[in-house]
């Protein structure tokens, strides 16, 4: 994710807005609160730093129409430390990877605070944007083999170690850095935000757990165990149209494996019916097609269509079947309908900006509540009925 396109504040039903693609589908954006500019996370596993910072970001906008560019690889460092530390305790028994979840960036902000990204990019190897493959494998290998524990007991020395590894691949943390002319610690400058961490939540839906009570969700990337609260999905739709008619944006945890999300399209979407075969192409054609071009034939992204009714009952099918798995950490920021009247919600990615919407999707209500793992909001987006019933 690096700087691209700043999205319009937030626009009034008398400025409703016709974004035409090339052909296909017309969007009409009826809601849009305030983003900044999309950025790319390029070959990072870091999803959820971008989408939780981005989200954070349009929080600040919110709240003092004040716009900053938060450091994303200032939490992803911390993380890394406190998650290699976990990883050690439990003998390696635990996911130690580049992903994470929305609440590990309100933690690391509670507990280290924060940085602008012109105090600390992260970018120290001569990549522009982040490129992590190399470095999640040698953080890997370096705690496999510091708990494989050859001295028979482990040193102090493993975890300078690792500080040195993430040093050398993101640079030294600044201890004191200049920002608009005053010089601030990370945690006079998050303090300098007025962003309180715990004012912030996370929502699911699942019949696995008692709906209004938290639990931890069982997910290798949730390596924090936190915790989200549970609500019937009529709830946890509520709780996200709610937020943005009222100028909150949602950071919005995604299954993106399911066919119907196209991101060259710029579209997501659970079509009623898939077809079974493409018009006019007899058996032995079709299986000669591509992977790729069955997709296209099964999912067709030419216009609107009618799409599945989603039920609590398909959602916790796909959570136990695999099929609903945590993929992709995005931004909402606004809501849209088709030139059928359809809805959707405008969605803000952290791939960059070379792509149909500039580095935004629309979709579908059908796609958003099947396919959420969670969503973090502040707690005052959600309605006081249900605020009642979470015990907040």
């Amino acid at each position: 994710m690096m700087a691209g396109l700043l999205i319009p504040f937030t626009l009034t039903a008398q400025e409703e807005k016709p974004v035409k693609p090339e052909e296909g589908y017309v969007f009409t954006i009826v809601k849009e609160v305030k983003a900044t500019p999309v950025e790319n996370q390029y070959r990072s596993s870091t999803c959820w730093s971008f989408s939780s910072t981005a989200f954070l970001e349009s929080e600040l906008l919110r709240m003092n129409d004040k716009e900053y560019d938060l450091s994303e690889m200032f939490v992803i460092y911390h993380t890394y430390l406190e998650k290699a530390l976990k990883y050690m305790r439990l003998q390696g028994n635990i996911n130690l990877a580049g992903g994470g979840a929305f609440h590990d960036v309100t933690d690391i902000m509670h507990d280290y605070g924060m940085v602008p990204e012109s105090a600390y990019s992260g970018l120290v190897i001569g990549e522009e944007n982040p490129v992590h493959n190399e470095m999640d494998k040698v953080i890997k290998a370096y705690m496999d083999a510091v708990i494989s524990n050859p001295n028979g007991k482990l040193t102090p020395a493993w975890k300078a170690g690792l500080k040195g590894i993430l040093d050398a691949y993101l640079g030294e943390i600044p201890r004191e850095f200049k920002y608009n002319g005053r010089t601030y610690t990370p945690k006079s400058f998050a303090e300098s935000l007025d962003l309180d961490p715990d004012d912030y939540v996370e929502i699911g839906s699942y019949t696995h757990h008692p709906f209004y009570q938290p639990f931890v969700i069982e997910l290798p990337d949730n390596w924090r165990w936190g915790s989200v609260y549970n609500v019937p999905i009529n709830e946890m739709e509520e709780i996200i149209d709610n937020a943005l008619n009222n100028g909150y944006s949602v950071a919005w945890g995604a299954d993106i494996s399911d066919k119907g999300f196209s991101w060259k399209n710029g579209v997501a979407i659970v079509p009623e019916k898939k077809l079974t075969d493409l018009t006019g192409t007899e058996k032995e054609k079709w299986e000669k097609l591509t992977e790729k071009e069955k997709q296209e034939a099964l999912y067709k992204f030419d216009g609107p269509g009618k799409e599945k009714t989603i039920t609590q009952e398909m959602r916790q099918e796909a959570f136990d079947n695999y099929s609903l798995t945590d993929d992709h950490g995005m931004q909402i920021t606004g809501i849209a309908k088709d030139q059928d009247g359809n809805t959707y919600y405008l969605v803000k990615n952290s791939w960059g900006t070379d792509q149909k919407y500039k580095g935004y999707l629309y979709a579908s209500k059908p796609y958003v509540l099947l396919n959420t793992i969670d969503i973090m909001v502040h707690k005052d987006a959600i309605p006081k009925q249900i605020r009642k019933k979470l015990g907040f």
